[in-house]
């Protein structure tokens, strides 16, 4: 139950390709007046306004960038979360913190460039360079799974190829990799692929980190999965990866000599859903 003092806060419901989050104007309420069982009442799926995260949207240091600080539904504070980077900038529009077209977001990751200019009018996120994915000594893979690297966009990514993510078990067995020691004491987020309809379209699922439940789409996930796929020699970037929900994230790089990728992008949708008061 959400305290009766958050009781007609104006909140926003936004999608990412299926990643769901309330979204606060930080101008109203700020991370500080919150605790962590605010934030799971109010994501709550049954009783609260069923969301992955909580995210706040504030002016920045610039008078060109925003400040975004995102919240799991457990919540826990992540330093980033590619989908809801997204609807971070196309909110922020929306209100009036910043031109719509262009901004530069504040996050615990970093500062990245996102635009909502792309030639088909869905946002774009600028991310930091991504290291060369690598292999997990002693992680303990299963019989149909292939293949495993780590990368981190911001947070950890275990990947993990397989033959047709349907027949996975990705809460069961997610859920057990994304606690395998291997991965050190945080653990990772575990994002299963399988080959598409075509050489440039891959499809994923996600476990996430802070939600502990597969979600329909995961952005950070789906740019970790790109950049594997393009080391392992499978799906040269560009790549679409097609989530639960049936959206598919785009994602490019470039590739450098020592593996390491760079000007890495994720093209995504945001969609608000609507605009409510708490009670």
């Amino acid at each position: 139950m959400v305290r009766q003092d958050l009781s007609g806060l104006p909140v926003y419901k936004m999608t990412g390709s299926g990643n769901d989050f309330v979204m606060i104007d930080g101008r109203t309420s700020s991370p500080e007046a919150w605790t962590p069982s605010d934030i799971q009442a109010v994501c709550a799926r049954g009783t609260g306004l069923r969301a992955d995260g909580l995210v706040f949207v504030a002016p920045g240091a610039h008078p060109d960038a925003i400040r975004m600080i995102y919240f799991n539904s457990d919540g826990s504070r992540a330093a980033l979360c590619g989908n809801a980077a997204l609807c971070t900038a196309r909110l922020a529009g929306h209100i009036g913190l910043a031109n719509g077209r262009a901004m530069y977001l504040e996050t615990d990751a970093g500062r990245y460039e996102v635009r909502t200019a792309g030639a088909d009018g869905r946002p774009e996120l600028h991310l930091a360079p991504v290291a060369a994915p690598a292999a997990v000594p002693g992680l303990r893979l299963q019989a149909g799974e292939e293949r495993a690297a780590l990368s981190v966009v911001g947070v950890p990514h275990l990947v993990v190829l397989v033959a047709d993510v349907d027949q996975v078990d990705v809460a069961g067995r997610g859920r057990v990799l994304r606690n395998d020691s291997a991965l050190g004491a945080e653990g990772a987020n575990v994002n299963f692929v399988s080959p598409g309809n075509g050489p440039s379209d891959w499809r994923i699922r996600t476990y996430e980190r802070g939600v502990e439940a597969e979600t329909l789409a995961c952005g950070t996930g789906a740019v970790a999965a790109g950049c594997t796929l393009d080391l392992w020699g499978l799906a040269p970037l560009p790549v679409a990866l097609w989530t639960r929900s049936g959206c598919p994230l785009g994602v490019r790089a470039k590739r450098g000599a020592a593996g390491a990728y760079d000007d890495v992008w994720l093209v995504g949708e945001a969609k608000m859903v609507f605009r409510g008061v708490m009670i």
